[in-house]
């Protein structure tokens, strides 16, 4: 059995590469499902309701957020709305949404975890605690796959060893640039650093150069667009055994299309 995780989606070209493509990829990779992380499908912060429905009809089987799940306001009354949708589980108390999902196919079913790293980040509760309580909660016969939105690379590569042998897969999101580190852990999770971006890649991470470049020169505050331009989608797809629940194998993908002449 094949998951297929895709990299942070950033705004309309992010969206666009992802619904006009991902019914092939599922095919030729043989996915039976795709998780997507979609924290910065609207407009390059946040997503919406809307959005949400259009990227799981677009071929999405769930869809994970990060530190940007408010970026637009009216989402926080609209997500309890959204299916198979998981929000950071360590955000605190009180906040609209899951942090978890099950997700149900027509053969078999899994759970996505959404969890939000604190070192470079925003103020939350420990991820690690709030997974250990996730995991309880979870059917034991259930696989579950991790998404860590994090920024540290070294809370990343501990969350994957803290978890070894208790989850399927931990995959990373959030700097939205590939990791060169697929590996099954000795316990049997599979584990990437970062699945990279799914959005324009002629950028500043999704973002268009100038405002970004000018911030860096001058220290004055821009606001910065999403580029425009040729896009890439990343992840990595995840082969498990469903009866063990352990990684068979875990390897990264990318369709990255060609720069106009």
């Amino acid at each position: 059995m094949k998951i297929l995780f895709t990299g942070d989606m950033v705004g309309s070209p992010g969206r666009r590469i992802f619904r006009d493509n991902i019914a092939r990829i599922k095919k030729e990779t043989g996915a039976a499902a795709v998780v997507a992380n979609a924290e910065n499908c609207a407009a390059g912060s946040g997503i919406t309701a809307a959005l949400a429905n259009e990227i799981l009809s677009s071929g999405a089987d769930a869809i994970t957020l990060g530190d940007h799940a408010w970026g637009q306001k009216e989402f926080a009354g609209q997500i309890d709305s959204v299916r198979n949708l998981a929000r950071p589980a360590n955000f605190p108390p009180g906040c609209p949404g899951k942090g978890w999902c099950m997700v149900v196919m027509p053969t078999f079913r899994f759970a996505v975890v959404n969890a939000l790293g604190r070192t470079f980040m925003q103020p939350v509760d420990c991820p690690f605690r709030k997974i250990d309580e996730i995991l309880n909660e979870i059917p034991k016969d259930v696989p579950v796959f991790v998404d860590f939105h994090a920024e540290a690379t070294s809370e990343k590569i501990v969350m994957g060893h803290y978890l070894d042998g208790r989850v399927t897969a931990v995959v990373g999101t959030h700097t939205h640039v590939q990791t060169s580190d697929a590996i099954v852990l000795p316990g049997g999770t599979a584990y990437l650093t970062d699945l990279g971006m799914t959005g324009p890649y002629v950028s500043s991470i999704g973002r268009d150069l100038k405002p970004v470049t000018k911030k860096f020169l001058t220290g004055l505050p821009s606001r910065f667009e999403v580029a425009d331009g040729p896009c890439v989608l990343e992840g990595a797809l995840v082969e498990f055994d469903p009866a063990t629940k352990k990684a068979l194998s875990i390897e990264t993908y990318r369709l990255r299309e060609p720069l106009k002449a």
